[in-house]
């Protein structure tokens, strides 16, 4: 080889190096040519973390990726900076599909999207039933079914399908006894009984624990409110006449009297001793809410946060002014998220979330931030949490679930429907229980 040609050789590959390496460098640092806008952009990512495991990722129609099958994740880099339609699939589920916004230097993060089952079997429980009442701990179910034009009280456990009878109307009173209420206790043991009788309203407690279930009189309860708060302990140990209602957080008992203050007591001195001997005894409020007779009033209690639902309004204790302020009117009820960092409150036609403490992962929400989620045109029934990040609700006979990460359009999809649907999802077997035309059905596990 002369040297002519080796310098020859040498110059071409001088040439190529400062041509190709500069190019090398770019592409590392996330560099690319767009070749529909002509320019040269930095890349994104997409992360996405899908259950169930190893589904199809599609970007603009076209197959992109799958998640893995261990962790149900992936990656996607090296995005260009603009609009995509992606889709997420996986035969036997409904679609999840978003237009998102792939920026420069960014990953954007989906890391809580659950595909929901189509078809779902449910199969039935039982038949002639009125009413179902779920215990706190998620084990046992009382239906309440009719014989005869009466009622009686069945336990069932829906782990070993067995069905056992606690007690009928015949066994409090010869004569019609209309059940009215039913709440349990906390530790899913004991069941508090209101019922009419004669036209007067009695109370019983019943020990379904035992066996066979132990059935006594109880002296009038404390207002009724949701079943971590019922405590099932002697009139002459704790009733208070002017309490309008009360809830029990963390061995404390806040309650709301007549005079419209609120207070927090330690609840082993509520319980044990009269109200001159409790200690520590502390009054949340100094400007007095107006208490209206007959009037339903409920407490919910979230971290810092303490609100009050007067029929359909909804208040909040302002700690700074020591006072309830209007929060939201109408308002059917509100539940705390799994993860107890936001709750969920509903009207007739609307349904809000509302975050209580700042939320870091995508989408970004502050403390004490409110976000519309949707609106129907048909009476919304009952609301719950699916996950900590998707709701299951009845509209009308439809049973839906839906996503809250509201970016771009949230995802709601018509799970099944049924008559006059009376719901129940049930966490510890993620389970959803239907009261229709007098059957209880249960759904297959919907969740892992």
């Amino acid at each position: 080889m002369t040297k002519r040609t080796r310098t020859i050789l040498f110059i071409i590959c001088l040439v190529l190096f400062l041509i190709v390496a500069p190019s090398v460098i770019f592409y590392s640092q996330g560099y690319r040519i767009d070749f529909e806008t002509k320019k040269i952009s930095q890349t994104g990512a997409l992360f996405l973390k899908v259950w169930p495991k190893n589904v199809e990722i599609y970007f603009d129609g076209k197959l992109k990726k799958k998640t893995d099958f261990f962790f149900g994740s992936t990656l996607i880099e090296n995005l260009l900076p603009k609009k995509y339609k992606v889709r997420v699939e996986k035969e036997g589920y409904f679609t999840w599909e978003k237009e998102l916004e792939i920026k420069e230097k960014e990953v954007v993060d989906f890391k809580n999207i659950v595909l929901i089952p189509k078809n779902p079997n449910f199969k039935i429980l039982g038949k002639e039933i009125s009413a179902f009442y779920f215990s706190p701990d998620g084990k046992k179910i009382i239906l309440k079914e009719i014989e005869e034009d009466k009622w009686a009280l069945k336990l069932y456990d829906p782990e070993r399908n067995v069905k056992s009878h606690l007690v009928d109307e015949g066994d409090i009173s010869k004569v019609g006894v209309e059940l009215f209420n039913l709440k349990f206790s906390p530790d899913s043991k004991k069941v508090l009984l209101e019922v009419g009788l004669k036209e007067r309203i009695k109370y019983y407690n019943l020990e379904i624990d035992k066996m066979p279930p132990v059935l006594t009189e109880s002296e009038l309860p404390l207002p009724p409110v949701d079943e971590r708060s019922f405590i099932s302990t002697p009139r002459s140990a704790r009733v208070i006449e002017d309490i309008v209602t009360y809830q029990t957080i963390n061995e404390n008992i806040y309650y709301l009297d007549n005079s419209g203050h609120l207070f927090k007591v330690d609840e082993r001195s509520f319980i044990s001793t009269p109200r001159s001997a409790w200690v520590n005894e502390e009054r949340l409020t100094e400007k007095s809410f107006s208490v209206k007779p007959e009037t339903k009033y409920e407490l919910f209690i979230f971290k810092d946060h303490i609100f009050l639902r007067e029929d359909k309004i909804l208040y909040l204790l302002n700690f700074s002014s020591k006072s309830f302020e209007k929060f939201l009117e109408p308002i059917n009820s509100l539940k705390i998220s799994p993860d107890s960092k936001k709750t969920v409150y509903f009207s007739d036609f609307e349904i809000w979330i509302f975050y209580l403490e700042e939320i870091y992962d995508q989408p970004q929400k502050k403390a004490d931030e409110r976000v519309f989620l949707t609106r129907f045109s048909t009476e919304i029934g009952e609301v719950f949490w699916y996950t900590a990040h998707y709701l299951i609700f009845n509209v009308g006979e439809k049973i839906k679930i839906a996503e809250i990460d509201e970016r771009d359009r949230i995802n709601i999809v018509d799970l099944a429907e049924f008559k006059d649907p009376r719901i129940f999802f049930n966490k510890t077997d993620k389970k959803l229980y239907i009261l229709t035309e007098g059957s209880l059905y249960s759904s297959e596990n919907l969740l892992p």
